[in-house]
């Protein structure tokens, strides 16, 4: 992706599934969400499902289409290696979408009394068919092309889910993103993002990409460690003013010298998910914040500065 453009599309899809999704739970007045499976199927659930997946593919089609493709001329089939890119960042928010994703997939089909192992596969490989599509589509396209490293960390978030689901029957472990504002993106507004919203999107200085693993889950049962407590381990990387290289001057307007360099965390989180409420409103609200990681004291080690403490970082 020589544009950094993937937040944005992926955004796209994701908030067309989390609107779907609570809008078919929430509409009715018997919520199902986070209720006992059904054990039969549930023939007009799974018709909800399955037209819910043909809108959300029609309509991401469409809109990609119209924001990121109609514009640039279309080509035969490309690959590119964009393995190094933004120092590999935007590859673990493949695998982080393509994880979320597959979970609420599976809970789609769950919902429509699809048996575990079939709701497993069939819904936890959502994320990586809905990303394979916007793949094909870049593959097309003269302006970009497909990602073999892409299809990789797509393929990683999906094996990360459906792993956890087949052999736990729960998730342990989650990908989490964060954010935090950067002096960087001021300088290449076109490629950083101007406003804040964009920045949080678009701006790979600013974000963290978390593997949050649940400590109870390996405790005895008769542990009243706190269900809640995440332990995460983080990757980011800073001084990126490009994908690959920081320009020294825009439009003859020379740019500061800044080095690039990954960053490696630790610190604890909250598993969202785990938290215990008779709501099932909240309980929906939860999982679908799960994604962010909570902000909590930090231990950071780069090779710029050494080891560094945050009392929060975020």
């Amino acid at each position: 992706m020589i544009l950094n453009k993937f937040n944005v599309k992926i955004h796209i899809i994701c908030w067309s599934i989390l609107l779907l999704f609570s809008v078919k739970c929430f509409s009715q007045s018997d919520p199902y969400f986070f209720k006992k499976y059904p054990d039969t199927l549930n023939k007009k659930r799974l018709a909800y499902v399955l037209g819910g997946q043909g809108v959300i593919y029609a309509s991401t089609l469409a809109v990609l289409y119209q924001a990121w493709y109609k514009d640039y001329p279309q080509s035969s089939f490309q690959w590119i290696n964009d393995g190094k890119e933004w120092m590999g960042v935007d590859k673990i928010g493949h695998a982080t979408t393509s994880a979320y994703i597959g979970k609420f997939g599976y809970e789609f089909y769950r919902w429509a009394g699809i048996e575990r192992k079939k709701s497993i596969w069939l819904g936890g490989s959502a994320g990586f068919f809905y990303l394979t599509i916007v793949e094909i589509l870049d593959g097309f396209s003269a302006e970009w092309g497909a990602s073999v490293w892409d299809f990789a960390a797509n393929a990683a978030g999906t094996g990360l889910f459906i792993g956890q689901q087949l052999g736990w029957d729960e998730q342990r472990f989650y990908l989490k993103w964060s954010y935090h504002p950067t002096e960087y993106a001021q300088y290449r507004a076109d490629q950083l993002g101007s406003s804040h919203l964009e920045r949080a999107l678009k701006d790979y200085n600013g974000q963290t990409y978390w593997l949050s693993g649940n400590i109870k889950a390996f405790l005895p049962k008769r542990s009243k460690f706190p269900g809640w407590l995440n332990v995460s381990i983080g990757y980011g990387a800073e001084g990126m003013l490009g994908a690959n290289y920081n320009p020294s001057e825009i439009d003859g307007i020379p740019l500061p010298e800044y080095p690039r360099y990954s960053q490696y965390f630790l610190s604890l989180d909250v598993d969202l998910a785990r938290i215990k409420t008779r709501s099932h409103f909240l309980k929906f609200l939860l999982n679908g914040l799960n994604f962010v990681k909570i902000p909590f004291p930090t231990l950071e080690y780069n090779k710029e500065k050494g080891f560094v403490f945050h009392y929060l970082y975020f």
